[in-house]
């Protein structure tokens, strides 16, 4: 007779192990600041059996990082253990440099002949998707990457292990991208309790300018303006409340690595701001104006937005939705699906891929319930795919991964 308690047993002590090792068993970060040093602490946190591997310029967050536990090893780049490292066992390199190092550790991996995956933290995309074509071996391997997280605080000093929590991390897949890249790659930032939105490479910068950029260089002129005013006392200072400090707080950040943020994205931050601008200009015009009307009809449509944004993600465990997609002979159908999930506010808890036979799998997804259902329906239909949904129950989603 079978004893179904310890075969429960070790399927449960086998998840488990999965679950600390996640769908990377050794990663290098490449950059210990805020992000990268983050990152490592996370894996450490959250998936302890996978062996990171830490590299940076600076040997005291080299240090500092192993000292924490947040890597196992770690060194400069000219450290033949790095070498080491990515020429046999890595399975996964995250970029969490400045754009101005991509360029160097890419033609590394080049000459080390590194044909594994790549991801980035790099909140700006031009330069870096360029540098890949040209300088991977398998240029088709690299999936851009940017968690939407961080703090005023920069550098090794400032990173936490619950900085992904919560955040969204952007991940831009293409038509090259391999199904089953991108579902190690979202596994790899679920398992960091972050959520995925799939959005397209081309969009990428000009969205985070909007999101991220331009309201760090309205944060900073906030400041500009009272200090402009604060005098000797700083008395005007003392006057700023909850609301100034929260809406000032990223001003803080450093202005070195902003400053390189700003002109990396210049052309989607230049655009931005000059819309920005005539925003504000609306409201100072209605003052001139007299116009009562104008001026609340302006605050009424930021206030109704700004109420539609969710106070937290809290997706229900109670209502899951599974989709299950045919993956027709046609290239780039995880990025596809996936962007278009993302355009109508779906999340995506799980991605698996149930290969039939051969030449023959269908992409399954896990929806919370969050986002339309409906227009994800209608618009993966109009997109040529064939759909199935089905409600599932949160034990049933246990045993779908």
């Amino acid at each position: 007779m079978i004893d179904d308690t310890n075969q429960n047993a070790a399927a449960s002590d086998g998840d488990a192990a999965a679950a600390a090792l996640g769908p990377f068993a050794s990663v290098a970060v490449i950059g210990l600041g805020l992000i990268g040093a983050s990152l490592a602490a996370a894996l450490a946190d959250k998936m302890p059996s996978a062996r990171v591997f830490g590299v940076d310029t600076d040997p005291a967050a080299c240090a500092a990082a192993v000292e924490r536990g947040w890597c196992v090893e770690a060194g400069g780049p000219d450290d033949a253990a790095f070498r080491a490292f990515v020429e046999g066992p890595c399975e996964l390199v995250v970029i969490a440099t400045p754009v101005a190092a991509v360029d160097d550790y890419l033609t590394r991996l080049r000459d080390w002949g590194y044909t594994g995956l790549v991801t980035d933290t790099i909140s700006t995309k031009g330069h870096i998707l360029a540098a890949a074509e040209e300088l991977l071996p398998a240029p088709a391997r690299y999936v851009p990457g940017h968690p939407m997280a961080g703090s005023e605080q920069s550098g090794i000093a400032g990173a936490r292990a619950d900085l992904f929590e919560g955040a969204n991390w952007i991940l831009c897949p293409d038509e090259r991208t391999a199904p089953e890249d991108f579902q190690h790659l979202h596994e790899f930032v679920c398992g960091l309790e972050a959520r995925v939105v799939s959005l397209r490479r081309e969009e990428h910068d000009a969205a985070v300018a909007i999101v991220s950029h331009v309201p760090h260089m309205v944060a900073s002129s906030l400041m500009q303006l009272a200090s402009a005013h604060a005098d000797d006392t700083g008395s005007i200072m003392r006057l700023a409340a909850g609301g100034f400090k929260d809406t000032t707080r990223i001003a803080a950040g450093s202005p070195k690595l902003w400053c390189g943020i700003a002109f990396d994205n210049a052309e989607a931050l230049r655009d931005g701001l000059a819309e920005m601008a005539a925003i504000i200009g609306s409201f100072a015009d209605a003052l001139a104006a007299g116009d009562r009307d104008t001026f609340t009809r302006l605050l009424a449509e930021a206030a109704d937005a700004r109420r539609a944004l969710p106070a937290a993600w809290v997706p229900s465990t109670e209502k899951l939705l599974e989709v299950r997609i045919p993956m027709v002979n046609r290239t780039g159908v995880v990025a596809e699906v996936c962007t278009i999930a993302s355009s109508v506010g779906c999340n995506i808890q799980s991605i698996d891929i149930d290969h039939i036979s051969e030449g023959n799998a269908v992409l399954s997804l896990i929806l919370t319930d969050e986002g339309d259902v409906g227009a994800l329906s209608l618009q993966l239909i109009n997109a040529g795919f064939s759909v199935s949904f089905s409600p599932i129950m949160p034990k049933e989603y246990a045993h779908v991964d």
